[in-house]
């Protein structure tokens, strides 16, 4: 007898997701014709261990990291390993090195989105707590592909932006609070469901794109069209993903943003190339006063004295990037809150 399951459970979760993972799971029956892959958008170090072990302490399910290439199995729940995507296909596990998504990789919305390519109508998502909009375009394109919608009561969640997200943009099938999750997904699943919704055809192009480490620009123009921003990892640019619940974009690399992550990451980027710049200053400032002494020292006076005026000067322009990246710092916390 197989031991493929009929249903496929994706479960995304970031900030606050972990606890709220945990509870959930506890209500999972053992008995259902299902596995689980679960996404956390946390630590890109170790957490995958660290989420298994706790998982293993609150369920008979058996729990493990993903391994690429292995069958998927019912009464399994699969872990993303940390900086690995997963997804599933053909009754498989697959783990990419893609680029990331949403600043993330392993990415919600990969996972959930080869789900509804590969399982359809009996792909079930669910998403729980978390800050912006992740897993909001992959529980898009599991509901235009015939699955489930499930999000956690953001009620109850410890942040309620993710689950807020889905239901704002789309009709959630199901709102629910953790400790009634397993109910709900044994009556889904005792459901006889169809399988003739195919896949929209730029849900499955996408999730071909999120299996390969790169993409083209012939690959991107067949869901998208060209923007006026450029990618803040690589420089490229960014295309407008047609059809998607949420306005997104991608590069011909393959990095993907919604509208409200692009924001966040670009804040990011020009903090970073702001620091850098600030660091030059200071840099450039000691070299000016080292001038200054030495001129002096010499008895250069009009020389060193030049010296003084330019350090002066510099001590001015670093005053105003330290305002700068301040004032940036505090948007950009403004905006992923």
């Amino acid at each position: 007898m197989s031991s493929h399951p009929r249903f496929v459970i994706v479960i995304g979760a970031s900030a606050g997701g972990l606890n709220a993972l945990a509870e959930m799971v506890q209500s999972l029956p053992v008995e259902l014709d299902a596995a689980y892959c679960v996404v956390l958008h946390l630590s890109r170090k170790g957490i995958g261990d660290f989420v298994v072990h706790r998982l293993n302490k609150v369920t008979t399910l058996n729990c493990s990291m993903a391994v690429n290439g292995a069958e998927i199995e019912k009464g399994h729940i699969y872990v993303a390993p940390p900086n690995q995507h997963l997804l599933v296909k053909n009754g498989k596990i697959l783990l990419g090195s893609g680029p990331q998504e949403n600043r993330f990789r392993p990415s919600i919305d990969v996972l959930f989105r080869s789900a509804a390519v590969a399982y359809t109508s009996h792909a079930i998502g669910i998403i729980l707590s978390g800050m912006l909009d992740d897993g909001t375009s992959g529980m898009w394109a599991i509901k235009r592909s015939g699955g489930i919608c499930i999000v956690q009561d953001p009620n109850h969640a410890e942040y309620p932006d993710m689950p807020l997200s889905v239901i704002n943009n789309m009709e959630a099938d199901h709102v629910s609070e953790l400790s009634a999750m397993g109910g709900l997904i044994s009556q889904i699943t005792s459901l006889d469901r169809r399988t003739d919704i195919p896949a929209p055809q730029d849900v499955i192009l996408e999730s071909q794109i999120a299996e390969k480490t790169a993409v083209g620009i012939d690959d991107i123009e067949k869901i998208a069209d060209k923007s006026v921003f450029a990618c803040p990892d690589c420089g490229g640019n960014l295309w407008a993903v047609q059809g998607d619940i949420l306005n997104r974009y991608r590069c011909h690399i393959g990095h993907s943003y919604t509208e409200r992550d692009l924001v966040v990451k670009q804040a990011e980027t020009a903090s970073t190339t702001l620091w850098v710049a600030l660091r030059m200053m200071e840099e450039r400032k000691h070299l000016l006063r080292k001038l200054e002494v030495d001129y002096a020292q010499k008895g250069y006076t009009s020389l060193s004295h030049a010296q003084y005026e330019k350090k002066d000067e510099m001590q001015r322009h670093i005053d105003t990037l330290k305002d700068i990246l301040a004032d940036l710092q505090s948007h950009d916390t403004d905006m992923a809150y």
